[in-house]
Protein backbone atom coordinates (compact mmCIF):
# COMPACT_ATOMS: atom_id res chain seq x y z
CA UNK A 1 0.00 0.00 0.00
CA UNK A 2 1.20 3.29 -0.36
CA UNK A 3 1.62 6.05 1.73
CA UNK A 4 -1.03 8.36 2.33
CA UNK A 5 -0.57 11.43 1.00
CA UNK A 6 -1.02 14.85 2.85
CA UNK A 7 -1.26 18.17 1.45
CA UNK A 8 -0.78 20.68 4.93
CA UNK A 9 -1.55 24.57 4.13
CA UNK A 10 0.46 27.10 6.73
CA UNK A 11 0.28 31.11 6.61
CA UNK A 12 2.24 32.36 9.38
CA UNK A 13 2.07 36.49 9.34
CA UNK A 14 3.35 38.00 12.31
CA UNK A 15 5.52 35.15 14.19
CA UNK A 16 6.49 31.56 13.47
CA UNK A 17 4.17 30.00 15.97
CA UNK A 18 1.65 28.51 13.23
CA UNK A 19 4.49 27.32 11.18
CA UNK A 20 6.30 25.94 14.47
CA UNK A 21 3.21 23.89 15.70
CA UNK A 22 2.40 22.67 11.50
CA UNK A 23 5.78 21.89 11.42
CA UNK A 24 5.45 19.14 14.83
CA UNK A 25 2.71 17.46 13.23
CA UNK A 26 3.78 17.49 9.70
CA UNK A 27 6.91 15.46 11.30
CA UNK A 28 5.04 13.37 13.34
CA UNK A 29 3.07 11.93 9.95
CA UNK A 30 5.88 11.75 8.23
CA UNK A 31 7.31 9.81 11.38
CA UNK A 32 4.32 7.60 10.84
CA UNK A 33 4.68 6.38 7.20
CA UNK A 34 2.23 9.83 5.80
CA UNK A 35 3.58 11.51 2.35
CA UNK A 36 3.54 15.15 3.63
CA UNK A 37 3.85 18.31 1.47
CA UNK A 38 3.82 21.14 3.85
CA UNK A 39 2.38 24.83 1.62
CA UNK A 40 3.86 27.62 3.32
CA UNK A 41 2.76 31.45 2.42
CA UNK A 42 5.07 32.89 4.93
CA UNK A 43 8.96 33.89 5.42
CA UNK A 44 10.95 31.54 5.11
CA UNK A 45 12.10 30.09 9.02
CA UNK A 46 15.31 28.18 8.96
CA UNK A 47 14.63 24.70 10.21
CA UNK A 48 10.82 24.26 9.61
CA UNK A 49 9.32 22.54 8.30
CA UNK A 50 11.98 20.23 9.29
CA UNK A 51 13.84 16.74 7.29
CA UNK A 52 11.40 14.69 5.42
CA UNK A 53 8.88 16.46 4.71
CA UNK A 54 8.08 17.92 1.16
CA UNK A 55 7.70 21.93 0.95
CA UNK A 56 6.11 24.43 -1.33
CA UNK A 57 6.51 27.60 -0.78
CA UNK A 58 4.17 30.28 -2.60
CA UNK A 59 5.42 33.87 -2.84
CA UNK A 60 5.36 35.52 0.62
CA UNK A 61 2.84 37.24 2.48
CA UNK A 62 2.61 39.51 5.81
CA UNK A 63 0.66 40.70 8.26
CA UNK A 64 1.04 44.70 7.72
CA UNK A 65 0.34 45.86 11.20
CA UNK A 66 -0.37 44.35 14.35
CA UNK A 67 -3.78 43.89 14.14
CA UNK A 68 -3.58 41.12 11.21
CA UNK A 69 -5.80 43.52 8.83
CA UNK A 70 -3.77 43.85 5.70
CA UNK A 71 -1.29 41.99 3.38
CA UNK A 72 1.90 42.83 2.23
CA UNK A 73 4.85 41.19 0.19
CA UNK A 74 8.03 39.77 1.44
CA UNK A 75 9.32 43.42 0.80
CA UNK A 76 6.71 45.43 2.65
CA UNK A 77 4.47 46.46 -0.20
CA UNK A 78 0.66 46.14 -0.06
CA UNK A 79 0.24 42.90 -1.62
CA UNK A 80 -2.16 43.87 -4.99
CA UNK A 81 -4.95 41.93 -6.67
CA UNK A 82 -2.37 40.69 -9.37
CA UNK A 83 -0.05 39.61 -7.39
CA UNK A 84 -2.56 37.62 -5.30
CA UNK A 85 -3.88 36.19 -8.42
CA UNK A 86 -0.91 34.67 -9.37
CA UNK A 87 0.04 33.07 -5.80
CA UNK A 88 -3.91 31.67 -5.75
CA UNK A 89 -3.59 29.65 -9.33
CA UNK A 90 0.19 28.56 -7.99
CA UNK A 91 -1.72 27.25 -5.09
CA UNK A 92 -4.47 25.30 -7.02
CA UNK A 93 -1.88 23.99 -9.32
CA UNK A 94 0.48 22.78 -6.12
CA UNK A 95 -3.07 20.93 -4.94
CA UNK A 96 -3.67 19.66 -8.84
CA UNK A 97 -0.03 17.88 -8.86
CA UNK A 98 -0.43 16.56 -5.28
CA UNK A 99 -3.37 14.72 -5.97
CA UNK A 100 -3.94 14.21 -2.20
CA UNK A 101 -5.67 11.28 0.13
CA UNK A 102 -5.92 14.22 3.03
CA UNK A 103 -5.86 18.46 2.79
CA UNK A 104 -5.14 19.82 6.54
CA UNK A 105 -5.78 23.75 6.01
CA UNK A 106 -4.07 25.79 9.71
CA UNK A 107 -6.46 28.23 11.23
CA UNK A 108 -8.83 28.03 8.59
CA UNK A 109 -12.31 28.96 8.79
CA UNK A 110 -11.83 29.83 12.24
CA UNK A 111 -9.19 32.13 11.32
CA UNK A 112 -6.84 33.19 8.57
CA UNK A 113 -9.84 35.09 6.62
CA UNK A 114 -7.44 37.41 4.86
CA UNK A 115 -6.75 34.00 3.25
CA UNK A 116 -10.10 33.72 1.57
CA UNK A 117 -9.03 35.24 -1.56
CA UNK A 118 -7.09 31.59 -2.08
CA UNK A 119 -8.67 29.42 0.36
CA UNK A 120 -11.93 29.61 -0.93
CA UNK A 121 -11.11 28.17 -4.45
CA UNK A 122 -8.81 25.60 -2.90
CA UNK A 123 -12.11 24.21 -1.45
CA UNK A 124 -13.96 24.28 -4.16
CA UNK A 125 -11.03 22.47 -5.83
CA UNK A 126 -11.13 20.19 -3.33
CA UNK A 127 -14.97 19.19 -3.47
CA UNK A 128 -14.53 18.55 -7.49
CA UNK A 129 -11.95 16.47 -7.15
CA UNK A 130 -12.49 12.89 -8.22
CA UNK A 131 -11.54 11.31 -5.59
CA UNK A 132 -12.39 13.87 -3.20
CA UNK A 133 -9.49 14.14 -0.09
CA UNK A 134 -10.54 14.47 3.09
CA UNK A 135 -10.13 17.92 4.35
CA UNK A 136 -9.80 18.95 7.78
CA UNK A 137 -9.11 21.91 10.15
CA UNK A 138 -6.14 22.31 12.41
CA UNK A 139 -6.69 24.72 14.92
CA UNK A 140 -5.14 25.98 18.33
CA UNK A 141 -6.96 25.11 21.75
CA UNK A 142 -7.89 29.02 22.12
CA UNK A 143 -9.28 30.90 19.34
CA UNK A 144 -8.93 35.16 19.26
CA UNK A 145 -12.51 36.53 20.98
CA UNK A 146 -14.31 39.35 19.83
CA UNK A 147 -15.23 38.62 16.84
CA UNK A 148 -17.20 40.64 14.22
CA UNK A 149 -20.92 39.68 14.39
CA UNK A 150 -21.29 37.37 11.83
CA UNK A 151 -18.21 35.64 11.97
CA UNK A 152 -18.91 32.37 13.56
CA UNK A 153 -21.44 32.04 12.15
CA UNK A 154 -19.57 32.20 8.65
CA UNK A 155 -17.01 30.09 9.80
CA UNK A 156 -19.61 26.84 11.14
CA UNK A 157 -21.11 27.20 7.53
CA UNK A 158 -17.85 26.34 6.36
CA UNK A 159 -16.98 23.77 8.75
CA UNK A 160 -20.23 21.83 7.80
CA UNK A 161 -20.55 22.23 3.78
CA UNK A 162 -16.44 21.31 3.46
CA UNK A 163 -14.85 19.97 6.45
CA UNK A 164 -14.32 16.49 7.54
CA UNK A 165 -13.21 16.93 11.11
CA UNK A 166 -11.45 19.67 12.60
CA UNK A 167 -8.49 18.90 14.56
CA UNK A 168 -8.30 21.28 17.99
CA UNK A 169 -4.67 21.00 19.10
CA UNK A 170 -5.20 21.23 22.74
CA UNK A 171 -6.66 19.08 26.05
CA UNK A 172 -10.22 19.38 26.62
CA UNK A 173 -9.13 18.96 30.18
CA UNK A 174 -7.41 22.49 30.36
CA UNK A 175 -9.92 24.86 28.36
CA UNK A 176 -12.16 23.20 25.51
CA UNK A 177 -12.98 25.22 22.39
CA UNK A 178 -16.56 26.21 23.02
CA UNK A 179 -14.99 28.39 25.71
CA UNK A 180 -13.38 30.90 22.79
CA UNK A 181 -15.88 29.78 20.07
CA UNK A 182 -19.54 29.88 21.64
CA UNK A 183 -20.72 27.92 18.44
CA UNK A 184 -19.08 24.86 19.09
CA UNK A 185 -21.76 22.62 19.88
CA UNK A 186 -23.06 23.42 16.21
CA UNK A 187 -19.78 21.42 14.88
CA UNK A 188 -19.48 18.82 18.05
CA UNK A 189 -19.55 16.15 15.89
CA UNK A 190 -16.60 17.14 14.07
CA UNK A 191 -14.57 17.95 16.83
CA UNK A 192 -11.34 15.61 17.84
CA UNK A 193 -9.02 16.69 20.55
CA UNK A 194 -5.29 15.69 19.48
CA UNK A 195 -3.74 17.24 23.22
CA UNK A 196 -1.34 19.84 22.90
CA UNK A 197 1.32 19.44 20.17
CA UNK A 198 4.51 20.16 22.22
CA UNK A 199 8.20 18.80 21.28
CA UNK A 200 9.84 15.68 23.16
CA UNK A 201 11.37 15.59 26.56
CA UNK A 202 14.37 17.98 25.64
CA UNK A 203 17.84 16.58 26.41
CA UNK A 204 20.08 18.12 28.88
CA UNK A 205 21.30 21.20 28.18
CA UNK A 206 24.87 21.58 27.20
CA UNK A 207 24.89 24.69 28.71
CA UNK A 208 22.79 26.64 31.71
CA UNK A 209 21.12 29.66 32.55
CA UNK A 210 19.42 30.35 35.52
CA UNK A 211 16.85 32.66 33.89
CA UNK A 212 15.63 32.89 30.29
CA UNK A 213 14.38 35.75 28.79
CA UNK A 214 12.78 34.92 25.10
CA UNK A 215 10.74 37.02 22.55
CA UNK A 216 9.39 34.41 20.66
CA UNK A 217 9.50 34.77 16.82
CA UNK A 218 7.40 37.83 16.17
CA UNK A 219 9.07 41.22 15.29
CA UNK A 220 7.30 42.67 18.53
CA UNK A 221 9.66 41.69 21.39
CA UNK A 222 12.10 44.53 22.11
CA UNK A 223 10.13 45.90 25.26
CA UNK A 224 9.94 42.67 27.07
CA UNK A 225 14.00 41.75 26.50
CA UNK A 226 14.78 45.22 27.38
CA UNK A 227 13.05 45.16 30.32
CA UNK A 228 14.41 42.08 31.47
CA UNK A 229 18.10 43.34 30.31
CA UNK A 230 17.48 46.12 33.19
CA UNK A 231 16.34 44.17 35.62
CA UNK A 232 19.49 41.48 34.69
CA UNK A 233 21.56 45.00 36.33
CA UNK A 234 18.66 45.14 39.30
CA UNK A 235 19.73 41.82 40.57
CA UNK A 236 22.81 39.40 41.72
CA UNK A 237 25.90 39.69 39.35
CA UNK A 238 26.13 35.80 40.10
CA UNK A 239 22.88 34.87 38.32
CA UNK A 240 23.24 33.84 34.65
CA UNK A 241 20.68 35.64 31.86
CA UNK A 242 20.56 34.81 28.49
CA UNK A 243 17.97 37.16 26.23
CA UNK A 244 16.47 35.40 22.81
CA UNK A 245 15.21 38.29 20.99
CA UNK A 246 13.90 36.69 18.56
CA UNK A 247 15.08 36.04 14.65
CA UNK A 248 12.62 38.88 13.48
CA UNK A 249 13.60 41.59 16.04
CA UNK A 250 14.41 44.69 13.73
CA UNK A 251 18.37 45.19 13.62
CA UNK A 252 18.36 48.61 14.85
CA UNK A 253 16.48 47.64 18.03
CA UNK A 254 18.93 44.29 18.50
CA UNK A 255 21.61 46.43 18.32
CA UNK A 256 20.41 48.61 20.85
CA UNK A 257 19.61 45.64 23.25
CA UNK A 258 22.93 44.38 22.64
CA UNK A 259 24.74 47.66 24.45
CA UNK A 260 26.20 47.90 27.68
CA UNK A 261 25.10 44.49 28.48
CA UNK A 262 25.88 43.25 32.06
CA UNK A 263 28.95 40.73 31.88
CA UNK A 264 26.40 37.76 33.16
CA UNK A 265 23.77 38.77 30.49
CA UNK A 266 24.39 37.18 27.06
CA UNK A 267 21.94 38.35 23.99
CA UNK A 268 20.79 35.91 21.04
CA UNK A 269 18.62 36.49 18.36
CA UNK A 270 17.63 32.31 17.74
CA UNK A 271 19.14 29.42 20.00
CA UNK A 272 18.07 26.15 18.29
CA UNK A 273 18.42 24.37 21.98
CA UNK A 274 15.66 26.52 23.74
CA UNK A 275 13.22 23.45 24.91
CA UNK A 276 16.40 21.97 26.26
CA UNK A 277 17.84 25.30 28.04
CA UNK A 278 14.51 25.53 29.30
CA UNK A 279 15.22 22.30 31.28
CA UNK A 280 18.16 23.63 33.17
CA UNK A 281 17.13 26.94 33.59
CA UNK A 282 14.86 28.15 37.04
CA UNK A 283 12.52 31.14 35.69
CA UNK A 284 11.37 32.12 32.21
CA UNK A 285 10.66 35.58 31.38
CA UNK A 286 8.45 35.19 27.86
CA UNK A 287 4.85 35.81 25.81
CA UNK A 288 1.99 32.92 26.66
CA UNK A 289 1.71 31.52 22.77
CA UNK A 290 1.23 28.09 22.09
CA UNK A 291 4.68 26.75 21.26
CA UNK A 292 6.20 28.48 24.35
CA UNK A 293 3.72 27.31 26.25
CA UNK A 294 4.05 24.07 25.25
CA UNK A 295 7.87 23.95 25.58
CA UNK A 296 7.73 25.31 29.02
CA UNK A 297 4.97 22.26 30.11
CA UNK A 298 7.82 19.81 29.36
CA UNK A 299 9.92 21.40 32.22
CA UNK A 300 10.07 22.36 35.85
CA UNK A 301 10.85 26.15 34.92
CA UNK A 302 9.19 28.68 36.56
CA UNK A 303 6.92 30.19 33.96
CA UNK A 304 6.44 34.18 33.80
CA UNK A 305 4.18 35.47 30.91
CA UNK A 306 3.87 38.15 29.59
CA UNK A 307 0.75 38.27 26.90
CA UNK A 308 0.83 39.71 23.41
CA UNK A 309 -2.41 41.99 23.47
CA UNK A 310 -1.68 44.23 20.29
CA UNK A 311 -4.10 44.94 18.14
CA UNK A 312 -7.04 43.38 20.63
CA UNK A 313 -5.12 40.17 20.62
CA UNK A 314 -6.50 37.85 23.32
CA UNK A 315 -5.48 34.07 23.03
CA UNK A 316 -2.11 34.48 25.34
CA UNK A 317 -4.34 36.20 28.17
CA UNK A 318 -6.50 33.66 28.20
CA UNK A 319 -3.74 30.77 28.32
CA UNK A 320 -1.78 33.15 30.56
CA UNK A 321 -4.83 32.86 33.22
CA UNK A 322 -5.61 29.47 32.48
CA UNK A 323 -1.89 28.71 33.53
CA UNK A 324 -2.23 30.80 36.44
CA UNK A 325 -5.28 29.84 37.80
CA UNK A 326 -3.24 26.46 37.85
CA UNK A 327 -0.32 27.65 39.75
CA UNK A 328 1.30 26.97 36.44
CA UNK A 329 2.61 30.23 35.96
CA UNK A 330 2.64 34.22 37.03
CA UNK A 331 1.39 36.86 34.91
CA UNK A 332 2.87 40.45 34.22
CA UNK A 333 1.05 43.27 31.28
CA UNK A 334 2.22 43.82 28.47
CA UNK A 335 1.41 47.53 28.42
CA UNK A 336 3.67 49.94 30.72
CA UNK A 337 6.15 46.72 31.67
CA UNK A 338 9.54 47.86 33.69
CA UNK A 339 12.07 46.45 34.46
CA UNK A 340 10.67 46.82 38.25
CA UNK A 341 7.67 44.69 37.25
CA UNK A 342 10.47 41.91 36.00
CA UNK A 343 12.65 42.28 39.08
CA UNK A 344 9.78 41.55 41.80
CA UNK A 345 8.48 38.79 39.42
CA UNK A 346 11.64 36.90 38.98
CA UNK A 347 12.56 37.09 43.45
CA UNK A 348 9.38 35.49 43.57
CA UNK A 349 9.43 33.18 40.82
CA UNK A 350 13.54 31.86 41.86
CA UNK A 351 11.99 31.60 45.77
CA UNK A 352 9.04 29.13 44.42
CA UNK A 353 9.59 25.58 44.93
CA UNK A 354 10.61 23.91 41.28
CA UNK A 355 7.38 22.33 38.86
CA UNK A 356 6.52 18.95 39.04
CA UNK A 357 5.21 17.47 35.81
CA UNK A 358 2.11 18.79 34.34
CA UNK A 359 -1.30 16.24 34.20
CA UNK A 360 -2.01 18.15 31.00
CA UNK A 361 -1.74 15.78 27.49
CA UNK A 362 1.15 17.14 25.63
CA UNK A 363 1.69 14.48 22.89
CA UNK A 364 -0.51 16.04 20.31
CA UNK A 365 1.57 15.64 17.49
CA UNK A 366 1.40 11.70 17.52
CA UNK A 367 -1.90 11.87 18.03
CA UNK A 368 -3.06 13.43 15.57
CA UNK A 369 -1.28 11.51 12.82
CA UNK A 370 -3.28 8.88 14.78
CA UNK A 371 -6.24 10.56 14.33
CA UNK A 372 -5.71 11.06 10.28
CA UNK A 373 -4.43 7.01 10.10
CA UNK A 374 -7.85 6.26 12.11
CA UNK A 375 -9.87 8.58 9.25
CA UNK A 376 -8.35 6.63 6.29
CA UNK A 377 -8.92 2.90 7.37
CA UNK A 378 -12.81 4.20 8.12
CA UNK A 379 -12.91 5.51 4.93
CA UNK A 380 -11.86 2.28 3.33
CA UNK A 381 -13.68 0.24 5.77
Amino acid sequence: MTAPRIFFYVQHLLGIGHIARASRIANALVRDSFDVTVVTGGLPVPGFPGEGVKTFALPAVVASNAGFSGLADADGRPAGEEFLAARRQLLLDAFHAARPDVVIIEAFPFGRRQMRFELLPLLQAIEEAEPRPKLLSSVRDILQENRKAGRDAETVALVKDHFDAVLVHGDPGFIRLEDTFPLTPEIADRLRYTGLVTPPPAPEPTETFDIIASAGGGAVGAELIGAAKEAAALLSGDLRWLLISGPNLPEADFARLSRDAAPNVTLVRFRKDFPSLLRGATVSISQAGYNTVGDLLRTECRPILIPFVAGGETEQTVRAERLQALGLADILPEQGLTSAHVKEAVEKALAAPRQGPVSLDLDGAEKTAAIIRSMIAESLA
